[in-house]
């Protein structure tokens, strides 16, 4: 990873952080200056804070036991009058606390466990943005369940043209069901992948990014790639050229939701096939001892899917992959209709 890049992300982050203990200290300020009982918990409750820190040094004994738990009780009781001292005010009892974007690593962008220093998802996300996604999900916040039109999909059933006996409404009411299953079961190792076919304009993309944008709030991380930029870059890092990302594979590998976008529109070759393979197993296998699910958009049918990338491949998509099959007319064309 470029560090240069690091490094500019951590000052944003350390930008966001003094400004949310920025905002604390204003509101605290403002709130105090008004209020002098508040003002005379928060004094007894850094006292409190300081006397414990020094008995914690102190060795160990029983009637230290019973100081730290005395001190402990009277801090409960401080700040149980404060949060009501509050509640009358109309303020929430996070109100005099900093208001961090991420409240995991409090806008640091690691977490501390035990000793150890791991950077948080919102960092990865971050860094996923910067060098992955920009170019991919850039319409998130138009592109969500809220904003799931069911009105512009038709009604008409023509079993002869979309070889279903559904209309395209009543199949992305399907579809859509089964993508809220999805992001409802994600952490369910027995909850399937997602392959989402048919021609272009049905929806897929919109509904990829509205399955994203769930996940992404509830704080995993999502790498979106169209099937020819990431072959080309693997296959870049993987012989060294200039410029390469040398750290995609890994964040393909673990990244929580792989979103592979239009496969079948690279020049496929064996070495494509070679990583695809490895990418779908490797997932599949839970190989990096976490829970992963993949998300894969194309025009191909299945059958086309075996043609091309091997039967290895598509017994991999068939056994552990939902396959979802979009139909019906361009929906470009009838939002121009609707306009």
């Amino acid at each position: 990873m470029d560090t240069s890049v690091l490094k500019l992300i951590l000052n944003e982050y350390e930008t966001k952080r003094n400004n949310a203990i920025q905002q604390a200290e204003s509101r605290k300020r403002e709130l105090l200056s008004v209020n002098p009982r508040l003002s005379e918990i928060e004094t007894e409750l850094a006292n409190l804070s300081i006397k414990t820190a020094k008995l914690i040094l102190q060795s160990e004994s029983c009637t230290q036991k019973q100081l730290l738990a005395d001190l402990k009780k009277q801090s409960n009781e401080l700040i149980k009058e404060k949060n009501k001292f509050l509640k009358n005010l109309a303020k929430d009892s996070n109100y005099l606390k900093p208001h961090f974007e991420c409240k995991s690593c409090k806008d640091t962008g690691y977490i501390e466990k035990n000793g150890i220093s791991t950077m948080c998802n919102c960092l990865k996300q971050n860094i996923f943005n910067t060098y992955y996604n920009k170019s991919n999900i850039g319409n998130l916040e138009k592109e969500n369940f809220k904003k799931f039109n069911l009105t512009i999909f038709s009604n008409e059933k023509n079993p002869e043209t979309y070889k279903s006996k559904l209309s395209p409404k009543e199949n992305i009411e399907i579809i859509k069901e089964k993508s809220q299953n999805f992001i409802k079961n994600f952490n369910d190792p027995d909850e399937k992948n997602l392959l989402f076919t048919g021609n272009t304009g049905l929806g897929k993309t919109f509904l990829t990014n509205c399955i994203a944008n769930e996940i992404l709030s509830e704080g995993k991380t999502v790498l979106y790639q169209t099937a020819p930029v990431m072959f080309d870059e693997i296959i870049d890092a993987k012989f060294g050229k200039e410029n390469s990302k040398f750290d995609l594979m890994q964040n393909i590998l673990t990244s929580d939701l792989l979103i592979i976008d239009d496969l079948g529109t690279e020049h496929t070759n064996e070495l494509y096939i070679t990583e695809l393979f490895t990418i779908l197993n490797t997932r599949l296998l839970n190989q990096n001892n976490k829970i992963t699910k993949t998300i894969i958009s194309t025009n191909l049918r299945p059958d086309e899917i075996e043609k091309i990338y091997t039967t290895r491949i598509s017994s991999r998509i068939a056994g552990y992959y939902r396959i979802l099959r979009f139909f019906g007319e361009d929906l470009r064309f009838q939002k121009r209709k609707t306009d």
